[in-house]
């Protein structure tokens, strides 16, 4: 179900929005609380993990004398035996592990300092070429507002994860985070966001999750604590199905800023 409306900023800047809604239902009353992922909902990951994978192999490829194809297959294998020893554990996105296994694959054994150096400079381009989705701290200003907790569920170390918080300005828009790190394990394990209701102690039970994926956020999310899903839709995002299907599906947090009044009011989306 698809509800189209337009939200005017000014005479001349009409923004016509459309969330599809899988679930109508599931809508006819604000939340209690809600939960956000953090890579690829709150900012699109992809460019800017190219853009630090892309300045590592300019570094790699310069002081090692490879072509890129070797660092290439070399770090591939790295990521693949990293996931396959560890499992669904923070530890197992760990670029520093990453890198340093694919020294060895390559035959320079650990070189600790190497592997620490190409995962800062990792990182340090990854994060200066991450912007937020529009809207999302207006977003957050509103929950505010309206006394509605917030908390992320994340995977990942919680070391990166923070600093990403606190590079995008975050730190004082939520309420709560939770790692994997944290929690022992990835999403869509349930521990990660048990943890997060326990920590926000929400006054009922509707709890919104917003996420990218519809394995890890949306499903995990459902079958851990009955949420209601919002998956955030952009290029590249599959949309779930089935068992994984989200309750709506949002373009822009701008989406997500009109329907909350309408149901703090009491006018739910199915009815206006």
């Amino acid at each position: 179900v698809d509800y189209p409306v337009t939200l005017y900023r000014g005479p001349a800047r009409p923004l016509i929005m459309t969330i599809k809604f899988y679930h109508p239902n599931a809508f006819l009353c604000p939340p209690d609380a809600v939960l956000f992922d953090t890579d690829n909902t709150l900012y699109p990951y992809d460019p800017a993990h190219k853009a630090a994978m892309q300045a590592v192999r300019t570094k790699a490829t310069r002081v090692f004398g490879i072509d890129e194809e070797i660092f290439d297959k070399s770090f591939n294998s790295a990521r693949k035996i990293i996931k396959e020893r560890l499992g669904h554990t923070a530890s197992s996105h760990s670029r520093l592990l990453y890198f340093q296994q694919m020294l060895e694959i390559i035959g320079l054994r650990s070189q600790v300092l190497l592997a620490l150096d190409l995962e800062q400079t990792y990182w340090r381009t990854f994060l200066s070429n991450a912007q937020l989705f529009a809207g999302v701290k207006e977003f957050l200003d509103d929950l505010r507002i309206a006394g509605i907790p917030t908390a992320i569920v994340t995977d990942l170390t919680a070391q990166i994860q923070f600093r990403k918080i606190v590079y995008f300005g975050l730190d004082h828009y939520f309420d709560y985070i939770v790692t994997s790190e944290e929690a022992g394990f990835d999403k869509p394990h349930r521990a990660p966001f048990e943890i997060a209701v326990q920590k926000m102690q929400p006054k009922g039970n509707r709890i919104w999750m917003i996420g990218d994926n519809p394995v890890t956020d949306c499903g995990g999310a459902r079958e851990a604590i009955g949420a209601v899903t919002i998956q955030k839709a952009h290029k590249g995002v599959v949309i779930g199905e089935a068992k994984n299907q989200p309750d709506c599906v949002i373009n822009n947090f701008e989406e997500l800023r009109l329907l909350l009044p309408k149901l703090l009011a009491e006018k739910p989306w199915a009815r206006s």
